[in-house]
């Protein structure tokens, strides 16, 4: 048996939708509602205003087709193609709404407001609602919708390049910066300022002699202009890398292992000199090179012993003709003057004498001095 009439119970924090066949009829306010249903059939669908969003499939109609209805119950969004929404709930910033959305807020104990900006002049985010959007990610409640809003943070030593639709637009002092997603592809790039370290490691060099070594280089180097090495460069820090190979091999390639063992420097120089050539013009500055080691391969090393002791041995072997023909002359010296002069000759006698008499325990002398240095003299 059909009921003749229905009863449908709206509380203070809510609103109702009274369908009649599943077509729209009205909005249930606040109260008791009694309804006959005669031969139709009644659908009341209850909405709590603690959500005021109002997600249902007759939004688009309320909008086209109850315009007094919408402005008597709802808040009303109607963003076009370059616009973005700022929803607040009680004046607190809750969500960002992306272009050409369209949805109703119910009206009720939160007053919701909705702030329409246009961003078909810029990327851009201006800088008080960019600080907005920062604060809000320290509270408890998130704010939706943030994906659309690219936030970058560009450090004191630094700067920050801005890339729009893949085109450099412009670089990024440091500080907070937000940008618009929407419509456009955005990124920022951080690049570092300050001096910076390059190792380039296990190079395998052929010299000019066939002789292979593997060598490994440091650098260190700079951003001049960074909007010029990007504009020339997909990568100027790897386009670096190359050049010190290239000067590396220039530098090893042409010359002999002699060479470089003689003027270990040399490396150095002509890697700077070519290196510093290369880059101008492309934002980059070498501020210094140096060779870490220079690996020489196993026999090469053997080898290089050997003529290094050779070499040494020869030294020592001419030090040591050097002194025997100094004592030898000056043995011909003494020579000549014992020759010339007896009183000497008898002098250096008895200083050989007190020598070997160091080292005897006893010496028996027989017939005086002269016998000791003419004659017989018994040692015991």
């Amino acid at each position: 048996m059909t009921k003749l009439v229905q009863r449908a119970t709206v509380r203070k924090n809510e609103r109702a939708l009274l369908l009649r066949n599943g077509d729209f009829e009205r909005v249930l306010r606040p109260g008791t509602h009694w309804l006959i249903p005669g031969i139709d059939t009644l659908q009341v669908e209850t909405f709590t205003l603690d959500q005021p969003a109002f997600n249902h499939a007759l939004a688009d109609y309320l909008m086209a087709s109850e315009p007094a209805l919408v402005a008597a119950e709802f808040v009303p969004v109607a963003l076009g193609e370059t616009q973005v929404g700022l929803r607040t709930e009680n004046g607190t910033l809750v969500e960002l709404l992306p272009p050409a959305t369209r949805r109703l807020y119910w009206q009720g104990p939160k007053d919701v407001r909705v702030e329409v900006i246009d961003i078909a002049g810029g990327a851009e985010v201006p800088a008080e609602l960019a600080a907005r959007l920062v604060q809000t990610q320290l509270r408890d409640r998130a704010v939706t919708g943030l994906t659309g809003v690219l936030q970058a943070q560009v450090p004191e030593h630094g700067a920050g390049l801005l890339w729009v639709d893949g085109r450099l637009e412009r670089l990024l002092a440091p500080g907070p910066h937000a940008f618009w997603r929407y419509g456009r592809t955005v990124a920022v790039e951080l690049v570092d300022l300050r001096l910076q370290n390059l190792e380039v490691t296990g190079q395998e060099i052929l010299t000019r002699d066939k002789v292979a070594l593997r060598l490994n280089l440091s650098a260190t180097w700079r951003y001049t202009d960074v909007l010029q090495a990007f504009r020339a460069l997909a990568k100027p820090a790897d386009h670096l890398y190359r050049e010190l190979q290239f000067g590396l091999r220039a530098a090893v390639g042409t010359r002999s292992l002699d060479e470089l063992l003689e003027n270990k420097t040399v490396i150095d120089e002509v890697v700077t000199a070519q290196v510093t050539g290369r880059l101008a013009g492309y934002g980059l500055q070498l501020e210094g090179v140096g060779v870490k080691d220079i690996v020489l391969p196993g026999e090469m090393k053997t080898i290089l012993a050997q003529v290094v002791e050779a070499g040494k041995a020869a030294e020592a072997n001419v030090i040591r003709r050097r002194e025997e023909t100094a004592a030898t002359r000056s043995l011909l010296n003494t020579a000549k003057v014992m020759e010339d002069n007896p009183v000497a000759l008898r002098l250096k006698e008895l200083e050989t004498l007190e020598r070997v008499a160091e080292r005897i325990d006893k010496i028996s002398v027989f017939g005086g001095l002269d016998q000791v240095l003419n004659g017989l003299v018994k040692l015991r």
